[in-house]
């Protein structure tokens, strides 16, 4: 289906708690979306087997891998949103394929170009504070299947 695809990286350089990792992934089944997500293999704070352990939980609904090329998956009309860290190439190539944002900054310019997606060109949402299942499933409608998130996506 077009736009229905959340494609989740976030970066090359993140670690991410183990926590957040299964409260993004309980919040992602939660939605019904389908996903992509990029788990490079050391990314998450002491966890070596989380990556399997999640791909067995959403077989039928989301795919986890350990790279993609995401200049094609941002191309691809599947797509509807991408939940990203908010480095500059992975901003600028999702606001050239017109794919709003899931903004997850961890450090430097990620969070000064987070709050220019959100609020100022008003092409993504910013996560803040923790992040919790209730709340991942409520941004992926949002950005998937929301008018909110088509208004996005034209602007962009």
């Amino acid at each position: 289906k077009p736009r229905s695809v959340i494609y989740i990286s976030l970066g090359s350089v993140a670690h991410i708690e183990t926590r957040e990792v299964l409260e993004m992934a309980l919040g992602l089944c939660d939605s019904n979306q389908p996903f992509l997500w990029v788990i490079r293999p050391g990314s998450i704070y002491g966890s070596v087997s989380l990556p399997e352990e999640l791909s067995k939980m959403f077989s039928k609904r989301g795919y986890i891998v350990k790279w993609a090329p995401q200049n094609e998956v941002l191309a691809h009309p599947a797509v509807g949103g991408f939940w990203s860290h908010c480095g500059w190439n992975s901003t600028l190539e999702s606001i050239v394929e017109g794919v709003p944002m899931i903004c997850r900054p961890f450090q430097g310019e990620q969070k000064i170009n987070a709050m220019y997606i959100a609020s100022v060109w008003s092409v993504g949402i910013q996560l803040e504070g923790e992040v919790e299942r209730g709340v991942v499933k409520r941004v992926v409608k949002r950005l998937i299947v929301d008018e909110e998130g088509a208004c996005m996506r034209e602007r962009g």
